[in-house]
This record gives C-alpha cells, sequence and structure tokens, in this order.
C-alpha cells in the first residue's frame, strides 16, 4: 500500500453509530456495532427500502467504474469510501486495466483500519484519512500524490455523501474544491439520496437519526438540485437518473420501486 503509516485521529467509539458501519449494515455486512444497528433500524423503520438502495448503490459504482476504465480512465479517488465489501473501487477498476491507481479517503477510523489491513500489500492502492469538508487537504495529502498524477485524468467519487451536507453551497464548494485540479478527461461521479416517496415528517425524523453521527445533518435533494452539481462539466447520457437507470447492463431487471427512500445518480466529464 502506497502510503506511510500513521496514528489515528480518531478513537473508534463503539457506542457512537457511524454512517459508514450503518451503511454496512444496510448492505448485509458484520463489521458495525450495536449502536450501529440501533440507528440503522431507526432508518429502516422510516424507508425500510434503504437495504435495496445501498446494494443498487454499489452496483451503480461498479457499473461507473467499468464504463470509466473502458473509456482510459486508469486513476480513481473515491471519497467517503466506507467499509471494503465486495466489488471495491480497485477491483472493479483492474479487471479491464490492470495498472489502475486508487486511493480510498475516510475519516471512519475502523474504515482505515479494515482498508489498510485489505491492501497492505498493494502498492497502487491507497488510503487516506480525510474529511470530504476539506478538499484541498486531501488533494494535498502525500498518499494520494504518491499514488495519483493529477496532470493526467483522474475519476473521483463521491458516492451517497453529500446529502450529509445540508448546505447548498457547501456541497457546491466540496464538489468545485476536487473539480479544481481535474484536467480535461477526467470525470466526476456522484450518487445521492432523495425523499423517494417520504413525507415530510419522514425526511425530518430521518435527519434526526443522523444528526448526532454526522458534521450537519441530512439534505434529501430534489434530482434538479443535485443536477446542479454537476454545473460546468458535461453530463454524461443519461443524465441524473435513479441508480438502476445508469446505463444498465444487459439482462439487469427492472429496479421495482418500493415506498420510501430514492436516490439519483450521475457521471460528468471534465470539458
Amino acid at each position: 500500500m502506497a502510503e506511510q503509516e500513521r496514528a489515528p485521529e480518531w478513537v473508534i467509539d463503539p457506542d457512537t453509530p457511524s454512517v459508514a458501519r450503518m451503511y454496512d449494515y444496510y448492505l448485509g455486512g458484520k463489521d458495525n456495532f450495536a449502536s450501529d444497528r440501533a440507528g440503522a433500524a431507526k432508518i429502516l423503520e422510516i424507508a425500510p427500502n434503504v437495504p435495496e438502495l445501498a446494494r443498487a448503490n454499489r452496483a451503480f459504482l461498479g457499473r461507473a467504474v467499468r464504463y470509466l476504465a473502458a473509456a482510459g480512465i486508469r486513476q480513481f479517488l473515491d471519497i467517503g469510501a466506507g467499509l471494503p465489501t465486495q466489488e471495491n473501487v480497485h477491483q472493479v477498476a483492474r479487471r479491464a486495466a490492470p495498472d489502475s491507481r486508487v486511493v480510498y479517503v475516510d475519516n471512519d477510523p475502523i474504515v482505515l483500519v479494515h482498508a489498510r489491513a485489505l491492501l497492505q500489500d498493494d502498492d497502487r492502492t491507497g488510503v487516506v484519512q480525510g474529511d470530504m469538508h476539506e478538499p484541498e487537504k486531501i488533494l494535498a495529502d502525500p498518499g494520494v500524490r504518491a499514488l495519483l498524477d493529477f496532470s493526467e485524468p483522474v475519476a473521483v467519487l463521491l458516492l451517497a455523501v453529500l446529502h450529509f451536507v445540508p448546505d447548498d453551497a457547501q456541497a457546491r464548494r466540496i464538489v468545485e474544491g476536487f473539480r479544481a485540479p481535474l484536467v480535461p478527461g477526467s470525470h466526476l461521479v456522484i450518487s445521492h439520496a432523495t425523499s423517494g416517496t417520504m413525507s415530510e415528517d419522514d425526511v425530518r425524523e430521518g435527519a434526526e437519526v443522523y444528526r448526532p453521527v454526522t458534521a450537519g445533518s441530512l439534505d434529501l435533494r430534489t434530482p434538479d438540485r443535485i443536477e446542479a452539481l454537476f454545473g460546468g462539466l458535461e453530463l454524461l447520457p443519461p443524465g441524473v437518473v435513479p441508480l438502476a437507470d445508469w446505463r444498465p447492463d444487459p439482462g439487469d431487471a427492472p429496479q421495482p420501486v418500493h415506498p420510501g427512500a430514492g436516490a439519483v445518480c450521475g457521471v460528468a466529464r471534465v470539458p
């Protein structure tokens, strides 16, 4: 793994829920604590289809990375990567392009421990500690710079993280911060939760569940507001669409629409 070992800045607290560990629970993983399961249970009471959305988000990640690798992208920066699971970015990318280089970024100490253990013998994949609210610090991190050459195209992935930024101006600043060093031919990939069929009361209740475990709260933006985050980039067809509708693989069954939360996604190219 192309990174110098550094002491973690955060202590793992099993009594405080974590966004990454709750997401792991939605995916059926086992790297979570009782506090995470309790928080996830409250969300599932409000939106029981969240595990389905989590799986659809992983499937979108795979299709997007395969598309990017086929388009010639060999560098990937995954912001808010979450706990390692099946079909991680480096695994998907390297099946299409064995020379792909990947950096995972997260601020959850358990994510960092697991990812570093998984990738300790991989010199083309790095794991760095970072907060998406500070894109300049992430981009300047020696672990990022050791693997990624920003004079060549890079794909930046912001999957299922921007809905934890409740202020549109701040969300735009985050996206623009990661966009700033990207040369033409680079790509930005975003997936984002929406309210779906949830009532305003349900949305508020869900936001309260996440409030203690995020830097802000939860903003389930409309597709139009999510599309605006791609401002100035070339949004690739089919645009901002539900997760399952972004370039489905041949033979993929149509994704059933269940009551509850929703999620959309898109991929854009730096012109």
